[in-house]
């Protein structure tokens, strides 16, 4: 049992850098591995939404003290999307959601796509953002903010339903242009009112019999480590590669999904070969144009 909870917090961990880094991937990353511990579906879908609440805190108080988070966002982010994740776990409790999971992986699959090709180019800077920002690289430009309340519900609806909240959030403000960093840490911390709700209401629902508190506790720690290292690396790293990552994880999970969905067994792997080769293309695209560009130039 030692060894299985030293194994879910380096899960928790995982989860929680690659949600704090990205925006998105604590719910895919640490039901995958609980399930694999064991535990049954029900009490995975509890589990990881409590964590969401107690690392989704830790993950927000330092992309706070690392200033990459817009209050007024967050709120048009959090009150949207729990009143979806509300609506998501009581449509849970009547509808099958594996029948929505492979239209919901498609639609990922599709902005993931868009995600990769708008990042697989080189992202110039306006200089008119830095006059009207004053030079202060910590105040959030401005970007077209429509329908961020009816998308901030519609992840609610996911995330109350399949756990999805990051996924459908984070690439449509990234789409809209809005810094990496500050799409996340507004995504993250306007996430801990939406778990909040789905964590309530699945304990509502379903009880809390089944959970392991130990294995709570140990993914709990395991997050809340994580949360600073990732509200600085998403700090660091710059945009371009950040929606790479993005696009990434969006593909070949979704890609996975959509292949158990299938039944496609071995063929799968080349699913995600293709997958890592269009990834792969879109991040040394911008290499390969210089080094052509030289290439001509030196002939000329």
């Amino acid at each position: 049992m030692g060894g299985d909870l030293a194994f879910v917090a380096l899960a928790g961990f995982c989860a929680s850098l690659v949600d704090g880094a990205l925006g998105m991937g604590f719910g895919p990353t640490s039901s995958s591995i609980l399930l694999g511990v064991g535990l049954p579906p029900a009490s995975v879908s509890t589990t990881v939404n409590l964590a969401k609440v107690a690392t989704g805190i830790a993950s927000s108080i330092s992309h706070w003290r690392f200033r990459n988070i817009d209050h007024r966002l967050v709120l048009q982010l959090a009150v949207p999307g729990a009143l979806g994740a509300l609506l998501g776990v009581t449509v849970l409790s009547n509808v099958d959601a594996a029948t929505l999971r492979p239209v919901l992986a498609v639609l990922l699959l599709v902005i993931g796509l868009r995600i990769l090709l708008r990042y697989s180019r080189p992202i110039a800077v306006k200089a008119e953002e830095f006059t009207d920002l004053d030079h202060d690289p910590d105040k959030m430009p401005p970007f077209d903010d429509r329908g961020v309340e009816v998308v901030a519900a519609a992840g609610g609806l996911t995330n109350g339903m399949i756990g999805a909240w990051g996924p459908v959030v984070t690439p449509f403000l990234m789409h809209r242009e809005l810094p990496p960093r500050f799409a996340v840490g507004s995504v993250n911390t306007a996430e801990v009112a939406v778990a909040m709700v789905s964590a309530t209401s699945l304990i509502a629902a379903l009880g809390s019999g089944g959970l392991d508190v130990g294995i709570v506790i140990a993914m709990l720690a395991g997050g809340v480590v994580a949360a600073p290292v990732a509200a600085w690396f998403v700090r660091k790293v710059p945009p371009r590669p950040m929606g790479v990552a993005v696009a990434a994880l969006l593909l070949l999970t979704n890609a996975r999904e959509l292949s158990s969905w299938a039944e496609l067994g071995a063929a799968r792997w080349w699913v995600y070969a293709l997958l890592v080769a269009l990834v792969t293309a879109a991040a040394l695209r911008p290499r390969v144009q210089r080094a052509q560009g030289g290439a001509v130039a030196a002939t000329a």
